[in-house]
């Protein structure tokens, strides 16, 4: 009877060749799947987004009134409140409102149209692509978000020395500066605050959608 030997079978063993439990196919479907997962959660929450800025403007514009803190700054500059005022403030605000929810709108179609097109049978240069572009999307509304506001910020301003132009205000040097300052610092604190938003709501889903895009680049490399 052969003598047993250990270190042979562990050689025999190491040498057997072991079939992978998923093939490139099966690993490309699951990818596929797992990337419009994500695609879909990006698309809720712009919608999400879309409705709740959309009941805000219906409320303010019905049941609030939005021009009130922007009159009292307004005021402490020395501007007397007048109804023609509050109607060109009112008009001008709505218009921005307007704007910022057609942006909204835009993308959340955009979102819809991408996510339609990641399709599970679809091939794989084609997921690759589509991924790369819906990507793109996401990060071209957080940078469209970002320029409205400092847009609004200068129509704003530009109004209020209108105003204050009209009315034929003139703020003493300190007052000027310290409105500039404030003007700086609130618009830079928004900017931070929506790009750091963006970032952790999308940016997880952009992280791993993103290594879904290297794997499915990887099997592509590996069978061209």
């Amino acid at each position: 009877m052969p003598e047993f030997d250990l270190d042979d079978l562990k050689k025999t063993w190491q040498q057997q060749h072991v079939a992978p439990k998923y093939n490139s196919h099966d690993i490309e479907a699951m990818l596929n799947k797992s990337s419009r997962n994500y695609v879909k959660y990006i698309l809720g929450i712009s919608i999400i987004e879309f409705l709740v800025m959309l009941c805000m403007n219906i409320y303010y514009t019905f049941l609030g009134d939005d021009s009130k803190s922007f009159m009292t700054v307004l005021g402490k500059l020395g501007v007397h409140s007048t109804d023609e005022l509050q109607a060109s403030f009112s008009h001008l605000y709505f218009i921005l409102k307007i704007i910022s929810l057609l942006m909204t709108a835009f993308f959340v179609v955009r979102f819809y149209r991408n996510f339609r097109r990641i399709k599970i049978e679809a091939n794989l240069k084609r997921l690759i692509l589509q991924i790369m572009r819906f990507k793109k999307t996401v990060n071209l509304f957080i940078l469209a978000n970002i320029l409205l506001l400092i847009i609004f910020t200068v129509v704003l301003t530009f109004f209020t020395f209108s105003v204050l132009s009209s009315q034929h205000v003139e703020m003493s040097h300190p007052t000027l500066i310290g409105f500039v300052i404030g003007l700086v610092l609130m618009t830079g604190l928004s900017v931070v605050l929506i790009w750091v938003y963006y970032r952790i709501v999308y940016g997880i889903l952009l992280k791993r959608l993103g290594k879904n895009l290297a794997a499915l680049q990887k099997i592509e490399a590996e069978h061209p």
